[in-house]
């Protein structure tokens, strides 16, 4: 919703002329002083926020690539055009958006030109709109920011259904590696509470960068020197690495991973090709390491298309460890013991469960930080959850008036589990093992 390419013909148009009928599509300006305390995004490239044209001697604004001019929402035409867009969509079958990069949309002098409240009014008109014309299609905000200005999106119930949970992503991973549950704990124990219809979306990887925005300078280098020791994996303030690399493809590791993000609080959105473990190739310039074609099979070209290899928008990855001959779609579903396979399981459990989804989530505490201990609450059901971050066998003792009752079900094996009676309840859990017990 912020920008457009430069190549679009609105900006082609805008650009021709400074007494073009689009010139005010766009932000233009004489000099590249205005809007000085809007930060730089993508720091590694871009020296400002300004590009000079020299078609017209004037300046316009771009929040992100110089290639990628902001829209003028000041424009009453702009702001038109945009539900018109909105609407051409959802009139071919949409269920609905994510809409990029909502919170940069208005730009005021003297600010950062982040959530100011004239973007917030038009994001509830467009909410109006779509539930007048198109009831029942979802918005998810991409607004990468603190908790408290993400819930902002939701209103009271009249601007998006989700919202991305950006601070939460960092801490999972912060707290595998100092195998400690606190980072996961403090960062939702911030999170305020949203209206009833919304929602949170939460991942652990997407087609950008892992960004590091949201965390504190200590933090952010911590994550560099434990997840990004080559400079070329890094990118802006974040680390271009797909989640496989990320966790040394420790199976383990990575089904831990996946326990949190399908338990915690959120709906769990999930990456093409983490499902299967795919790799990443940071030979490729900026984002492209992590958006390589997807390896359904080891065919040429890992089944991702028949053209010939220098057709492809990019190159599959073909090293040893994550190349598409071994690391493919076709491969895992014929291996019961697959990473495909074990996901598909988990999910299939989430499903079963509304309280996963709908639930209330209280963290119960233990005399043990690295195991994570959590109920799911919701219509009389109760789910518990404990997860091992450590990369050794952990014991937790659980506090029996919060854990007693009858006998427990692994929801995912389907297998009972002992009983959790009235007396004080141990659990002992091997490196990186995690239980749903319902």
């Amino acid at each position: 919703m912020n920008h457009t390419s430069d190549q679009h013909p609105w900006f082609v148009e805008s650009r021709a002329s400074r007494n073009s009928p689009k010139r005010d599509y766009y932000l233009w300006n004489r000099d590249d002083q205005k809007f000085r305390d809007a930060r730089i995004i993508f720091i590694d490239s871009q020296k400002s926020n300004w590009k000079f044209d020299p078609q017209t001697g004037e300046y316009y604004f771009h929040r992100f690539f110089a290639e990628q001019p902001d829209l003028n929402y000041d424009n009453p035409a702009v702001q038109q055009a945009m539900l018109g867009i909105i609407a051409h969509w959802l009139d071919f079958g949409l269920d609905g958006f994510r809409c990029d990069a909502v919170p940069y949309l208005f730009k005021r002098e003297g600010t950062n030109c982040e959530n100011l409240p004239e973007t917030h009014a038009y994001l509830k008109r467009v909410r109006r709109f779509i539930d007048e014309k198109y009831p029942g299609k979802l918005l998810l905000a991409e607004a990468n920011q603190p908790p408290a200005e993400t819930r902002e999106y939701f209103g009271d119930g009249d601007e998006f259904e989700m919202g991305f949970h950006f601070p939460l992503m960092p801490q999972i991973f912060i707290a595998l590696k100092k195998q400690d549950t606190r980072p996961i704990v403090d960062v939702l124990r911030r999170t305020p509470p949203i209206p009833d219809s919304a929602q949170w979306g939460v991942f652990l990887r997407n087609h950008d960068e892992l960004t590091l925005e949201m965390v504190t300078p200590d933090e952010r280098e911590f994550l560099w020197r434990e997840y990004a020791p080559d400079p070329l994996m890094r990118l802006n303030l974040g680390i271009r690495r797909r989640l496989a690399p990320l966790l040394d493809n420790d199976r383990r590791k990575i089904e831990l991973a996946y326990s949190l993000l399908l338990t915690l609080p959120g709906s769990p959105i999930l990456y093409y090709g983490d499902e299967i473990g795919m790799g990443d190739d940071i030979a490729l310039k900026d984002r492209d390491g992590v958006r390589t074609p997807m390896q359904w099979s080891d065919a040429p070209n890992a089944g991702f298309s028949t053209a010939d290899a220098s057709r492809l928008y990019t190159r599959v990855i073909a090293d040893t460890e994550f190349g598409y001959p071994r690391v493919n779609v076709a491969a895992q579903q014929r291996d019961p013991a697959s990473l495909w396979h074990a996901l598909r399981k988990m999910i299939a459990a989430r499903k079963q469960h509304r309280a996963f989804g709908r639930g209330a989530c209280e963290f119960i505490t233990t005399q043990n930080d690295a195991v994570l201990v959590y109920l799911r609450r919701f219509e009389g059901e109760t789910i518990l959850v404990v997860n091992n971050l450590s990369a050794s066998p952990q014991a937790v003792s659980l506090d029996r008036a919060r854990v007693a009752g009858e006998q427990r079900m692994d929801l995912i094996s389907q297998v009972p589990f002992a009983r959790l009676t009235n007396a004080p309840s141990s659990i002992t859990l091997a490196p990186y093992e995690f239980r749903w017990l319902g």
